[in-house]
């Protein structure tokens, strides 16, 4: 018989953020959902796409931050950060930091024509354009902020094409990107030692998957990514580039993405770069079951699968609450979470513990973490069709103060778990130290 043996006097390292989201989810300039964000503690908010095309024309991109580009970037009446000041603001009133992109917003209609997603006519005035930005948010500058924003990535999925003269993100060559960074990112490291730079959203490394063969090993855009990606390595060691943290992309299953995983620290250790940070900052899996609990089962199930490899992070594309195949955390027409949001709050309580603890052999299909701090926390994901039999022997800890389920025909209720986990189902138990 299976059994979920855990010993709460024994550790195994830091709870990390795995349930950080992208945009977040705003309507127009009501922030008000965001204590959604705040309930669930999420860490973290990648400030890309947000607002829509061209980020609403208000939000967060540099053409809107910065919009005369002929203009002096030293004098802080040519920025305007009207709207992103909102933005920002409310995300640090509710607890979440956010992960800043340094870009646009991606024009998914760029073969017809492209705007924004050229590369800059002067690398070196854009990075001095954004490193107005940085010190508007982080140093007080033109009426600013003094906010922790540790995280500034430079552009999105330069390497995002369908065929490789219709790119969506970047109409430029890839040498051409390789440079950019580098002069953005040598500039801005300068300026601010004391944050983390990097990039580059890329879209990924599914190539190489054992989940998606024969197609992702055969598909020329997949090998493209392997392509740029090994050539910005290159560059960057060639050239002594700062790299504080690699973003990349993945819409595949839980073994798609901790096969990449695998791959992007294997390949940013051989390349030397062993303290560079790494984050699968866009995830998303079968948008078709939006709104059910297997959706959040298995969106529990790749929270909780991805703690346990070598990522410092990773974000869910994305917390808008809209009617889009990204939108899974909230109904776009009631404004009410789906079940998946609930398997953010209840990592949200493992993570707001700190450290984790040991989680030995589980059945197939189910998945589970553990933490310890001022309580004692379990979470567990149950992606089979059928119920899975799993007795909980527990040591070192106290009485269950709390147990919740997400499952058929409940969303985040109370439950008196009887050693059977059901089907499709997400399980978040609290104990007393």
């Amino acid at each position: 018989m299976n059994k979920f043996t855990l010993d709460f006097t024994k550790s195994a390292g830091k709870i990390k953020p795995m349930h950080s989201v992208g945009q977040p989810p705003i309507r127009g300039v009501d922030f008000s959902m965001f204590e959604y964000l705040k309930k669930a503690n999420i860490p973290f908010s990648r400030l890309h796409d947000v607002g829509g095309w061209f980020g609403g024309n208000m939000f967060v991109d540099i053409p809107n931050l910065f919009r005369d580009f002929s203009a002096d970037p030293a004098d802080p009446a040519n920025y305007d950060f009207t709207f992103t000041d909102l933005l920002i603001t409310a995300l640090m009133e509710n607890g979440v930091e956010p992960f800043f992109r340094l870009g646009v917003t991606i024009e998914n209609f760029a073969k017809i024509k492209a705007y924004r997603i050229y590369p800059p006519a002067d690398y070196h005035k854009w990075a001095r354009i954004c490193e107005g930005v940085i010190r508007h948010y982080t140093e007080g500058w033109a009426n600013g902020f003094y906010y922790n924003i540790r995280y500034w990535e430079i552009w999105n999925e330069p390497d995002n094409y369908e065929q490789i003269e219709e790119n969506r993100m970047w109409k430029g060559t890839k040498e051409q990107y390789y440079q950019f960074y580098e002069v953005a990112s040598k500039h801005l490291k300068a300026k601010f030692p004391h944050l983390k730079f990097g990039g580059y959203g890329s879209c990924g490394f599914l190539a190489f998957s054992n989940e998606l063969a024969p197609y992702a090993a055969s598909s020329p855009r997949f090998q493209y990514f392997v392509e740029f990606f090994e050539g910005f390595m290159a560059y960057i060691q060639a050239h002594n580039c700062p790299l504080d943290f690699l973003t990349w992309h993945s819409y595949a299953g839980i073994d798609g993405n901790l096969e990449s995983a695998a791959f992007a620290r294997r390949r940013l250790d051989e390349c030397g770069y062993t303290h560079t940070e790494h984050f699968l900052n866009e995830w998303n899996w079968y948008p078709e079951l939006f709104g059910t609990p297997r959706h959040a089962a298995l969106t529990a199930a790749m929270i909780l699968a991805m703690q346990d490899t070598s990522l410092d992070g990773a974000m869910f594309y994305d917390a808008r609450c809209g009617t889009g195949m990204f939108s899974g955390m909230f109904n776009g027409i009631t404004c009410q979470p789906y079940p998946a949001y609930y398997s953010f709050v209840a990592f949200g309580q493992l993570y707001e513990q700190g450290t984790q603890v040991p989680v030995g052999k589980l059945p197939k299909g189910v998945y589970a973490c553990a933490a310890k701090g001022e309580a004692c926390c379990i979470m567990v994901a149950n992606i089979n069709t059928e119920s899975v039999s799993l007795p909980l022997e527990v040591t070192g800890t106290g009485e269950i103060t709390e147990c919740k389920i997400v499952k058929d025909g409940a969303t985040w209720e109370d439950y008196s778990y009887d050693d059977t986990l059901p089907a499709e189902s997400v399980l978040y138990i609290k104990l007393s130290l």
